[in-house]
């Protein structure tokens, strides 16, 4: 059996950052959860990990050691040109939250993922 676990995640503006997330994830505001320096949201449906976030007084100041990758495709196998527009059609959405594109990465002629920024800085990977 597994455990239940939370992904904790530092951040100047707790509250901001875990709405961009909550839309990035289609993940809700945790119920109950009230605290002026932090912020929690979780599944929906209950199924995946809670991803709560602290305030902190430093901003991210170097290379994430672990990140989040948004895997907007599913499982293989894929038709490789929906899922593509899958991927930049994500991150185009988020993008319009407040989400910096980085680079693209390609294996050959298809495309692999798109590197981004969220609105604090921090790597991830929509695929």
């Amino acid at each position: 059996m597994s455990t239940h676990w939370t992904l904790g995640c530092d951040a100047v503006d707790p509250h901001r950052i875990a709405a961009f997330w909550a839309t990035a994830l289609g993940y809700v505001p945790e119920p109950g959860y009230d605290d002026p320096d932090g912020a929690s949201i979780v599944d929906p449906d209950g199924l995946r990990p809670a991803i709560g976030f602290l305030r902190v007084p430093e901003g991210k100041t170097a290379k994430n050691r672990m990140h989040i990758d948004i895997r907007v495709a599913g499982e293989p196998p894929w038709d490789m040109a929906e899922r593509a527009q899958l991927i930049r059609s994500k991150a185009a959405s988020l993008a319009a939250l407040g989400a910096t594109l980085v680079r693209s990465e390609s294996y050959g002629d298809q495309l692999g993922h798109i590197v981004m920024l969220d609105p604090e800085g921090n790597e991830f990977c929509v695929a």
